[in-house]
C-alpha cells in the first residue's frame, strides 16, 4: 500500500487537472531505478496504467507501481514539500535503511534486491 498526504494529493490533482486529456485514466507512477550514491533513486511521473502494474488509490488519486519497484516502495507515504531547497514530492519510505546526504538516493536492507532493478 502507498498513501498520499493531503498536500501530496492536492498537488497531484493540480498537475493532473493541467493535463485534462489524460486525467481520467492517468495516475502518479511511483517507482525506483538504480543510481545515486546510495543505490536507488525514486522515479515519480504522471503516466498511464501499464500491464503488470499494481494500482493503489488514495484520496481519489491512482498510484501506479510496476512489479519490480513494489518491494522497494511498499508502505511509503508521498508528500509535497515547499522549502528552502525547492519544492517537490518527498517519499517517506519505511524500507530505507540509509540515504545519501542530499536525500536524492537511498538503500534498502535486502542487498540481494539491488541486482533485481
Amino acid at each position: 500500500m502507498i498513501t498520499l498526504t493531503d498536500k501530496g494529493a492536492e498537488k497531484v490533482r493540480e498537475f493532473l487537472a493541467a493535463q485534462a486529456a489524460v486525467a481520467q485514466t492517468a495516475g502518479l507512477r511511483v517507482g525506483v531505478r538504480g543510481g545515486g550514491c546510495s543505490g536507488f533513486q525514486y522515479a515519480l511521473a504522471f503516466d498511464e496504467q501499464r500491464d503488470g502494474d499494481e494500482i493503489f488509490e488514495d484520496k481519489g488519486i491512482r498510484l501506479l507501481v510496476d512489479h519490480a519497484s513494489l518491494p522497494y516502495v511498499s508502505g511509503s507515504v508521498i508528500d509535497f514539500v515547499d522549502g528552502l531547497q525547492g519544492a517537490g514530492f518527498k517519499v517517506e519510505n519505511p524500507n530505507v535503511i540509509a540515504a545519501c546526504g542530499c536525500g536524492s538516493s537511498f538503500r534498502v536492507a535486502d542487498e540481494e534486491q539491488v541486482s533485481a532493478v
